[in-house]
């Protein structure tokens, strides 16, 4: 069996090798440890994160948060909606890339003072009597000079002084040798603790009202938002927020003589509910108004319903006035309808235009209606209004602000669910030296509502429309006024057969409109008459369709006991005869009017709940306190070395002094300093350095 040998001092080497890589790991890790620390707490992160709180409160400011997505979609379209939305700048304050930065900001800051706080500290106490002769000398704000008064009485001339000029002092005597330090305006140092400590406590208030919580319970799946439009008491309870949540800020509607406990919080595309320890009763809810129609106030009577309390409390809010109760403060925010009770009239577009449809509604239901070819709709009603003022054209052609009155917004959905918005207006409103009943009507609520205009009579009511559309629709006056038209044509057109024949076309022309209005009469011309005679043929047809409307008006006018046709009622048709060649554009088979109503008002509060709000107060004072003390005050040292000279017949004294702000002044207060304390001169005639105490501070 070989022997092993091993070479001499090679077991020391190993050993040595483990001992400096097991030291090396262990340099390592403190060494990670000091970059990690010294990244958190550097100035540049800091920066970065105060430039992205900045940006993302500017876009708080800017961009109305906390609103429907459906609102931010009509807004900015589907594009940048989409954009928006996936940054969370709809809800800014409780997006989760704002909370990350708060708490790296937090953490940041706190790093900072962690590590400068014992630096500072030890500073306020610190007075540095180690200094020595040679150093002072080569301070910026530095002075010498051989003074002829004993050391004794020198340093109790400097004593007064430094006192008369606020400094604090402290001496030390060594080898004859006594070196007086003093310094002003210390509380500078506590600025920046202020400051730092400040920021860090508006964070964490920040925090504390940022819906952290809430988020924390939505990544670990305990809190589902709810994207559906049911009833409050349909919302499961996962989509249900507790008491017990520390932080809020939602918004709920209460009509008149109703209450809520809850409150809706908009989390993105949908929401949660907020359970609140009380009720919430609207007694009443006032409005004012501008003679413009706008609002000018409006308030609400509340009412407290606390199981903690013997008796309701009754309080009255307004905007810029909320109620503070128990830690909540409720706001009042907005206003709607609270389901208005309405009475309509369905008027059909068609033959049957006299025979309409009474039947009662309620804002925020819906009900089926028959269609008049036997289909069911759906009407539902969205909206009422009492007060509406538009900016429309008066006799003069000139804008002007006019109330439009009582207005109904609602939707007609057929079986498949499609459906247009429509906005009704109770009363006829002036345009142009007519009145005119309006409906807008559109596709979805991004767009525009297109109006339909429908004339009034001289009684301010639809009846001569609709006698008017009811006969353009009755085939046996249709014709009889179409033989009227084509009396006299049996010369032109060969005897009687040939005036039947423009008979039947003025009623065929004339019932075409009826059911299409000007692009079924086109449609029809482009099938029954050869190209090359439309242009001549068409404009006579016209001409005859023209003929025979006018004559359809002239029985409506005989019916009303009208002799005499004057300018208004020749523009009466004119109307007539746009509105009816539009309801081919309009969607609905009837004209809903607004008969009645009973008003009923909703008040719209915001109830918030933040418990952070005084810790950001306290922050922000705690900011203010230490820009104040940073920027205003400047902190000051000064050193004095007073030893007797060689040989003995005075003092020789060095003086020297910094400032970390304000240095072109300090050196203007040095130079003072130094007359008063080495040259022991007055700076005026009449100054002393009592009387010049605060002069330069």
């Amino acid at each position: 069996m070989a022997e092993s040998h091993q070479p001499e001092g090679a077991s020391e080497h190993s050993n040595r090798t483990g001992s400096e890589s097991s030291s090396g790991r262990q340099a390592r890790t403190p060494r990670r440890s000091r970059i990690i620390v010294e990244f958190l707490g550097s100035m540049n992160l800091a920066i970065t994160l105060l430039v992205a709180l900045a940006i993302a409160s500017v876009i708080g400011t800017v961009l109305v948060q906390n609103e429907p997505y459906t609102e931010y979609l009509i807004q900015f379209g589907p594009f940048w909606h989409e954009i928006f939305a996936g940054m969370g700048l709809y809800q800014v304050y409780s997006a989760t890339w704002f909370l990350l930065v708060v708490s790296f900001l937090v953490v940041s800051t706190a790093f900072c003072v962690y590590r400068q706080t014992p630096g500072i500290l030890k500073d306020l106490r610190r007075y540095n009597l180690q200094v020595k002769e040679k150093s002072l000398r080569s301070f910026p704000a530095s002075s010498t000079g051989d003074l002829g008064q004993s050391q004794e009485d020198f340093l109790a001339h400097a004593r007064r002084v430094l006192k008369a000029q606020g400094f604090r002092a402290r001496e030390k005597t060594r080898d004859g040798e006594t070196v007086v330090a003093a310094m002003k305006g210390r509380w500078n140092r506590l600025g920046y603790l202020l400051t730092h400590v400040g920021i860090v406590v508006i964070c964490v208030g920040a925090l504390l009202d940022g819906q952290f919580l809430l988020k924390v319970n939505e990544w670990m799946g305990n809190v589902e938002i709810e994207t559906r439009s049911i009833p409050e008491s349909q919302v499961p309870e996962i989509s249900r927020v507790p008491v017990s949540n520390p932080s809020f800020r939602g918004s709920v509607e209460i009509p008149e003589g109703a209450s809520a406990n809850v409150v809706f919080l908009p989390v993105r595309e949908g929401y949660l509910v907020q359970d609140l320890p009380f009720r919430v009763e609207l007694e009443e809810f006032r409005i004012e108004r501008f003679s413009t129609g706008a609002e000018q106030s409006y308030e609400s009577d509340l009412v407290i319903h606390d199981p903690e309390r013997d008796e309701p409390l009754r309080a009255t809010i307004s905007v810029n006035d909320p109620l503070i109760y128990d830690g909540y403060a409720i706001y009042q925010s907005s206003f709607a309808d609270g389901g208005t009770r309405v009475e309509m009239e369905a008027i059909p577009l068609g033959p049957g235009a006299l025979r309409g449809v009474d039947f009662p509604g309620r804002i925020f239901d819906e009900m089926d209606i028959p269609a008049p070819g036997g289909e069911e709709l759906t009407i539902e009603f969205i909206d009422f209004s009492v007060v509406n003022t538009q900016a429309l054209l008066n006799e003069e052609g000139e804008e002007e602000n006019v109330f439009l009155g009582p207005r109904v917004d609602f939707r007609l959905v057929d079986r498949t669910g499609a459906g247009l918005y429509y906005r009704n207006y109770q009363n006829p409103i002036p345009q142009e030296g007519a009145k005119y009943f309006l409906s807008g009507v559109r596709e979805s609520p991004a767009e525009e509502f297109s109006y339909l205009f429908i004339p009034a009579d001289a009684d301010d009511s639809l009846d001569r429309f609709r006698t008017y559309l009811t006969m353009l629709h009755d085939d046996d006056v249709r014709m009889a006024v179409a033989q009227q038209a084509a009396r006299g044509s049996e010369d032109m057109m060969g005897g009687e057969e040939g005036r039947q024949a423009i008979a039947r076309t003025v009623s065929m022309l004339m019932q075409t409109f009826a059911e299409g209005g000007y692009p079924a009469v086109d449609a029809e011309i482009e099938q029954r008459i050869p190209e090359g005679q439309r242009e001549q043929l068409g404009g006579l047809l016209f001409q005859v369709l023209n003929s025979g409307l006018q004559g359809l008006y002239m029985e409506v006018l005989e019916e009303e006991g009208v002799v005499a046709i004057t300018e208004a009622e020749q523009r009466w048709l004119e109307d007539a005869v746009s509105a009816i060649n539009a309801l081919n554009f309009y969607g609905s088979p009837y004209f809903f009017r607004l008969d009645d109503f009973d008003h009923r008002e909703a008040s719209g509060l915001q109830i918030a709940k933040a418990p952070g709000e005084s810790t950001v107060y306290t922050g922000s004072l705690m900011l203010i306190i230490g820009i104040f003390l940073m920027f205003y005050v400047s902190y000051q040292r000064l050193w004095i070395v007073a030893r007797p000279n060689e040989d003995g017949s005075g003092t020789h004294v060095v003086m020297a002094g910094t400032s970390n702000r304000h240095r072109v002044e300090f050196e203007k207060r040095f130079a003072h300093l130094k007359r008063w304390i080495i040259e022991q001169k007055n700076v005026g005639d009449d100054e002393s350095p009592d009387s010049a105490t605060n002069k330069n501070d």
